[in-house]
C-alpha cells in the first residue's frame, strides 16, 4: 500500500516544511520508505550546483529514495517573493502543465509515503488565472493542513478547509504547529479547531528551540491519517 499526500498551509512561514520533515521522519522511523516533491520555490539561495531552496533540501533529507534535488524540486526560482512574479521575472512558464510532470515522476517512483508540499497557501497563484491548487486537484491528492497556531488561525484554517472541500479534495488531516507560544486563550483555540475542522488531528507540535525531524516526528501520529504501519 502506497500513500501521497499535498501539504499545504494557512499562510506563508507557518511550518510546512517543518511539519512534513517531521512526517517524513515518522514514516521512516515506522518502516516506510519516503520521497517527497516541492515542485516550485522562491527564495532560492545560488550555488555552484545550481539554485538551491532550504526547504526543498531539509525534504530531501528525509526521503529514503535515492533523489536528486532537481527531481524534488524542479523549478527553483531566486528572490523571495510569490512563485508566479519570481517566474515572471525569469520569463519560466508556471502553470499545472509545468508541475505537474515532474510531481507524477516522484510519485510514480511508488515510496510507501509520500508528500508534495506547497509554496505558501492553498490558492498561490501560478500563471494566468490558475492557482496551485489546481495542479493537486489535476492529482487528486488528499491534503494536508498545517494550521500555524496564532492569533486568527481559526478563520485561516476553516476557510482553507471550505476551499479544499469545494475543490472536491479530502482533507486527510491537519497539524496544529504553535508558531507562537503566547498565544492568548491556546486550549480553547485548539479545542476550537478541532471541533470546526473535518478531519483528523496528527498531532500537535510545540514551539521547538530545534525543530529537527526527529523531534517534530515525536508529536505527530501517522496512524490518524490510515496509514498502515
Amino acid at each position: 500500500m502506497t500513500y501521497a499526500y499535498f501539504v499545504t498551509g494557512t499562510d506563508t512561514e507557518i511550518g510546512k516544511t517543518t511539519i512534513a520533515a517531521g512526517l517524513l521522519h515518522a514514516a521512516q522511523c515506522a518502516g516506510l520508505s519516503t520521497a517527497a516533491a516541492k515542485p516550485v520555490a522562491s527564495g532560492c539561495v545560488s550555488t555552484p550546483d545550481g539554485l538551491r531552496n532550504e526547504d526543498a533540501l531539509a525534504l530531501l533529507g528525509e526521503c529514503s529514495l535515492d533523489l536528486r534535488y532537481e527531481e524534488v524540486n524542479p523549478l527553483p526560482f531566486e528572490p523571495a517573493i510569490a512563485p508566479h512574479l519570481a517566474a515572471r521575472e525569469v520569463g519560466a512558464v508556471l502553470d499545472v502543465a509545468s508541475l505537474r510532470g515532474p510531481v507524477q515522476r516522484i510519485l510514480d517512483k511508488g515510496a510507501d509515503f509520500t508528500l508534495v508540499e506547497g509554496a505558501g497557501g492553498w490558492r498561490v497563484p501560478l500563471d494566468g488565472q490558475a492557482s496551485l491548487s489546481d495542479l493537486v486537484i489535476s492529482l487528486q491528492l488528499p491534503v494536508i493542513l498545517v494550521v500555524g497556531v496564532r492569533l486568527g488561525c481559526i478563520n485561516q484554517a476553516v476557510l482553507t478547509a471550505e476551499a479544499i472541500a469545494r475543490d472536491g479534495l479530502p482533507l486527510a488531516g491537519w497539524v496544529a504547529n504553535v508558531v507562537d507560544p503566547q498565544t492568548s486563550r491556546l486550549e480553547e483555540n485548539l479545542a476550537t479547531l478541532a471541533e470546526r475542522l473535518p478531519a483528523p488531528c496528527l498531532g500537535r507540535v510545540p514551539r521547538l528551540d530545534q525543530p529537527l525531524p526527529a523531534a517534530v516526528a515525536a508529536y505527530l501520529d501517522l496512524a490518524r491519517l490510515g496509514v498502515a504501519l
